[in-house]
């Protein structure tokens, strides 16, 4: 599995983002393997489609790229926490690699502080 970060799949939905053709192209390059990402990743990606009225139609693309939902366990505050005070990672973040660590999974990101952070615990994509 996959784990993607908001960066990757905002990317995705917006063909004018700097990172829409790399997003492409990672998320081809990855098509064999299954896709995923964090409760809070998909409602963060989601809130830009909210706010213009197209949040059905931004469902509808993470549907059919065949992302998955990952909730947080039941003992994500701790966890959240712990990897928040040792990493200085935002919580979003610590979200991605939480839910790359319960599946277990690599994780796709552009933001280089989380793919640094990935690596280090061998979860890169």
């Amino acid at each position: 599995m996959i784990v993607l970060d908001a960066t990757v799949l905002i990317a995705h939905l917006d063909s004018g983002d700097a990172h829409h053709d790399a997003s492409e192209t990672r998320l081809l390059e990855l098509a064999h393997e299954p896709f995923g990402a964090s409760s809070i990743t998909l409602a963060e990606v989601l809130v830009g489609p909210a706010r213009s009225g197209r949040l059905s139609d931004a469902q509808a693309a993470l549907h059919a790229l065949g992302v998955a939902e990952l909730r947080l366990p039941v003992d994500a505050a701790g966890r959240l926490a712990a990897l928040r005070a040792t990493t200085e990672l935002k919580l979003p973040d610590c979200c991605v690699l939480l839910a790359a660590e319960e599946a277990p999974a690599g994780v796709l990101t552009f933001d280089a502080r989380l793919a640094r952070e990935a690596a280090r615990r061998g979860l890169a994509a």
